[in-house]
């Protein structure tokens, strides 16, 4: 039992304690407001109604909300004379059924990004997840930069001329295009810069076209594009990411890098959403740092031929598995499954996978998440269960031969070698695993970091209701009632487990279940309800395996010696019967 507390103390709170560290270190950003406009022409604020949730982000099926403007079309195009960037600023907006998008024809920018089917809590009540971070010093999302900072300037305040099909995608209007056009004269520039809508789903093609640039061309994400709330989780990481010659990089460089290669896709990424560009044939992934949690990310090109088309894709909306996998770029790695040990990523994403894929199983009938962990939690204590019934048997019969351990300790304390290879003897002798009690602890515990952070990082538990006052799984209890009562299984486990921890020990231990419970009040709902149910399967489990089976457990006689080790004729007698009956 001391082994097994020790390691399972080390692995756990390394874990659970390492994240926390983190997570008061990395603090927390305000949510980003919702960006209004100014426009000359007609055009509805950046704030709208959340639609009717629907079963699946890629399903077409489904209305739209009833407030979206009807399909329209706008006057054909025609070239801005030179000084156009003197004309009025005008707004454009693109409504399908997962999200509205408006963007400024001053610079071509994107200004709003509403996910409709997700909503973020504020004092005026729920509202439509805002992508777009409407501050900080970076370009605005979708603006282009050259290698000349004059000509850069200029694209960025410059008015495009805009030419918009389908403004209301819908069943009946499934492909809108908008395309931004700029033209100065005197440079002979050309800029085009198309944008084609879908219904039903977060992807948008682009395609840029120049005309008069000679250095290399990048496009950006602007600033935060895609974070929604910096500090909302302590796994995870948050910021740029970025796909290249298969190696994928999540971390956030001070200042700028660029990586040079095969680029699949540049992102911004928070814990539930991202936002991402997928190009063909760019150079390299940019990855710039304004400040404390102030980031961008883009796509650089070579410099372009004239009238040639950069094409890429955009995506923006929520981290779902199905979805981004099915782009086929590896974007599903930014769903953090977590890491066991330095190294062991690979090893945890390979147990964390079949848990996901038998988690939303189960929820197909359950329709409830909390119900779901519940019964997830059981299965996978069901699997264990012979796991568990070797480590509790393990344990039983280190205690027993305890006082020798403890003797021979005392007899050889001052010689180490002596001392190992008379516990070796003992253990031999006795035919008990010293190590039986933790090696399933440490088995399992991939599967348990893999839960963990299932729970925690993927997005189908973000305001997934479970019952009475817990309305929200990816958040905290507000009323602290789960990791009380937690904390009071704990307490339990500790009293009915066999120990061979010294008095001291035991004492020091008492405290753990103190120090869990105030850890999990920070802790999301899910997490402490799979921890919970855990622990009372744990009791349960522990006092049905003594009811049946404590005192058929016996310590093997060494030779010579009677089970119980007094000496005593019949105890000699019952311990010859007895040996070679242990497992």
């Amino acid at each position: 039992m001391e082994k097994r507390v020790v390691i399972f103390l080390i692995v756990s709170l390394a874990v659970i304690i390492g994240y926390d560290y983190l997570l008061k270190g990395m603090g927390l950003l305000p949510p980003s407001e919702p960006v209004q406009v100014a426009t000359t022409g007609s055009s509805t604020t950046a704030n709208g109604k959340p639609s009717a949730s629907g079963s699946d982000a890629t399903n077409s099926a489904g209305a739209a909300g009833t407030t979206s403007p009807p399909a329209t079309a706008t006057p054909a195009s025609h070239d801005l004379p030179t000084g156009a960037v003197k004309d009025e600023e005008q707004t454009v907006e693109v409504d399908t059924e997962l999200f509205r998008a408006k963007f400024s024809n001053r610079g071509a920018v994107l200004k709003s990004w509403e996910l409709k089917r997700y909503t973020t809590a504020t004092e005026q009540g729920a509202v439509p997840v805002q992508l777009v971070y409407g501050g900080g010093r970076f370009k605005g999302p979708l603006s282009l930069v050259t290698g000349d900072q004059a000509l850069t300037s200029d694209l960025g305040a410059a008015v495009y001329h805009v030419t918009q099909d389908v403004s209301h995608l819908d069943s009946a209007h499934p492909v809108g295009h908008v395309t931004f056009r700029y033209h100065d004269t005197q440079r002979n520039l050309q800029v085009e810069k198309e944008l084609t809508f879908h219904h039903g789903s977060y992807v948008v093609d682009i395609a840029v076209r120049t005309q008069g640039i000679t250095t290399p061309l990048d496009v950006t994400l602007g600033t935060n594009f895609g974070i929604v709330e910096w500090g909302e989780g302590f796994i995870g990481l948050m910021g740029s990411a970025s796909s290249v010659d298969d190696k994928v990089l999540k971390e956030t460089p001070d200042g700028e890098a660029e990586r040079k290669g095969e680029v699949k896709w540049s992102a911004i990424q928070d814990k539930y959403f991202l936002s991402v560009l997928m190009p063909q044939k760019a150079a390299s992934a940019l990855a710039k740092k304004e400040g404390d949690k102030l980031v961008s990310a883009g796509v650089r090109f070579p410099a372009p031929a004239n009238g040639s088309a950069l094409t890429m894709q955009l995506y923006a909306g929520p981290k779902e598995y199905d979805i981004l996998k099915a782009l086929n770029v590896g974007l599903e790695d930014t769903i953090d499954f977590g890491w066991f040990v330095f190294g062991s990523w690979a090893l945890v994403k390979a147990v964390a996978k079949p848990i996901f894929y038998v988690l939303r199983f189960l929820y197909e009938f359950t329709h409830n998440y909390g119900v779901t962990i519940i019964l997830l939690t059981m299965l996978i204590k069901l699997m264990f269960v012979p796991l568990q019934y070797k480590s509790y048997k393990s344990m039983k019969q280190m205690q027993v031969i305890q006082p020798k351990v403890q003797a021979i300790q005392t007899k050889f304390k001052d010689d180490r070698d002596r001392l190992n290879k008379e516990l070796i003897k003992l253990y031999k002798d006795h035919r008990v695993n010293p190590v039986g009690g933790c090696l399933p602890m440490v088995l399992q515990m991939p599967v348990f970091v893999a839960l963990f952070n299932i729970l925690y990082m993927t997005i189908d538990l973000r305001q997934a209701p479970f019952m009475l006052w817990i309305k929200d799984l990816s958040v905290q209890d507000p009323f602290y009632v789960l990791p009380i009562i937690m904390g009071a299984t704990m307490v339990i486990q500790q009293k009915i487990t066999p120990t061979t921890m010294d008095p001291t020990q035991a004492k020091i231990m008492l405290f753990l279940p103190v120090f869990m419970t105030f850890l999990f009040v920070n802790f999301p709902a899910g997490l402490v309800l799979y921890w919970l149910t855990n622990n009372t399967l744990t009791i349960t489990q522990q006092i049905v395996t003594e009811r049946l089976f404590g005192n058929k457990w016996q310590v093997p006689a060494a030779d010579g010696e009677a089970a119980g080790g007094d000496g005593s004729k019949e105890q000699k007698q019952n311990g010859r019967r007895q040996k070679g009956q242990s497992e």
